[in-house]
């Protein structure tokens, strides 16, 4: 690969690694590179502005500071869909008064809708962020993104800035707990037009769109059962009183029961922590690992399913040899290829477009849903590398 200098408009006494930024800023604002495009690896960056691999570094370590980029561990460093509107931010720092006056007269009147998530660290919430813009692109719409932190505080103060800075609809993906956060009940009795996503609260009938969760464990089940796989555990980092939660627990049972298979509690393994902080020795999930008493794991969340298959390194084991792993949602990109993890595809994209489509409904009046509206999108198995077929013991 031939080297290449870096934008003629940056500052030549600029220290290298500040104009390697400001070059990727310019090609995020040109619209060259657009939200989560992957860039090259460290060795093709070093060798496109023949620079060390320290500099780089420091170059991308600033520009994911700064929410330019977001990097996932193995995976790469890719465009924040934030980028986008920081890009806005610095064209309108460069405008004068008067070209602010002209952008304003020329700029259409679009409504917000607002989308209130707990993260955006990983490519289930980056999919469906792309089906709702995907709906959204060529209407009226645009989307505002606030984050929880899995935080009900955090949730509701969410819900009340969005509204008070002018959205008019409402997408909400709701934090990890046993109840419904009391801000989302206000909203049902004001009247207010919003969308559940990815899950639903029972006992309150709102519009909401989700994975069929008790018929995707079953495919997790029946998948290792096939594979010769009889101790089968399933575990979770959140509560079992959850409702994604027990609906998934309730399909591995089921399952197995169809299966003829006794249910043994010791392998349904819940309410622990994901933290790097504990010693290994005494983290809930050792004794399963170490001492192989399932062959079989089903994590119920992407960052659950890397971090068992981290620890197996760590203990000397190897997956799938020594145990298989089927994990929710795909840890890797589009441009990945076969995916490393056999996995449950909840189809996000499709999740995030059919919610975007039933909010426009609402917005629009539509008489038909009158009715809370619940949509269920049902998801796949997917085939990859973290399975394996193991012999059934006579």
């Amino acid at each position: 690969m031939s080297r290449m200098r870096v934008s003629a408009r940056t500052d030549e006494r600029q220290p290298l690694y500040l104009q390697i930024q400001e070059h990727f800023k310019q090609l995020i604002q040109l619209g060259d590179m657009e939200a989560n495009d992957k860039f090259p690896t460290e060795k093709q960056l070093m060798e496109q502005f023949g620079v060390s691999r320290m500099t780089v570094s420091n170059a991308f370590t600033q520009l994911a500071k700064d929410g330019w980029i977001y990097r996932i561990p193995g995976r790469g460093s890719f465009v924040s869909p934030e980028s986008c509107t920081k890009a806005n931010e610095l064209e309108i720092k460069q405008l004068d008064s008067t070209e602010m006056k002209e952008l304003d007269e020329r700029a259409p009147s679009r409504k917000m809708i607002g989308f209130v998530l707990p993260l955006l660290e990983d490519f289930f919430a980056i999919r469906l962020l792309k089906g709702i813009n995907s709906v959204l692109s060529n209407t009226d719409y645009y989307v505002s993104i606030m984050l929880t932190h899995n935080s009900k505080e955090k949730e509701k103060e969410a819900i009340q800035e969005l509204i008070k800075n002018g959205a008019v609809g409402l997408i909400i993906f709701p934090i990890d707990a046993e109840t419904y956060n009391e801000e989302i009940l206000v909203l049902k009795l004001r009247k207010f037009p919003f969308v559940l996503i990815d899950r639903y609260l029972p006992g309150f009938d709102t519009h909401c769109v989700c994975s069929d969760n008790w018929m995707s464990a079953q495919l997790a089940v029946n998948h290792l059962w096939e594979q010769g796989h009889r101790d089968i555990a399933i575990c979770s980092d959140i509560s079992i009183h959850t409702v994604t939660v027990d609906e998934r627990i309730r399909g591995y049972m089921e399952a197995l029961k169809q299966k003829g298979s006794m249910i043994n509690p010791a392998l349904i393994v819940t309410d622990f922590q994901v933290t790097d902080t504990i010693h290994i020795e005494k983290h809930p999930l050792y004794h399963y690992l170490k001492y192989r008493t399932a062959t079989a794991f089903i994590t119920l969340n992407l960052k659950l399913g890397l971090h068992v298959a981290s620890m197996v390194k760590k203990l000397g084991m190897k997956v799938p040899r020594d145990l298989s792993i089927i994990t929710y949602d795909n840890p890797s990109s589009e441009l990945d290829g076969i995916p490393t993890f056999t996995h449950i595809d909840q189809h996000e994209l499709e999740i995030g477009a059919k919610s975007a489509d039933l909010l426009l409904k609402l917005l629009n009046n539509q008489e038909s849903l009158t009715e809370p509206s619940k949509v269920i999108v049902k998801s796949a198995l997917m085939i990859g590398e973290s399975t394996e077929e193991r012999s059934v013991k006579k």
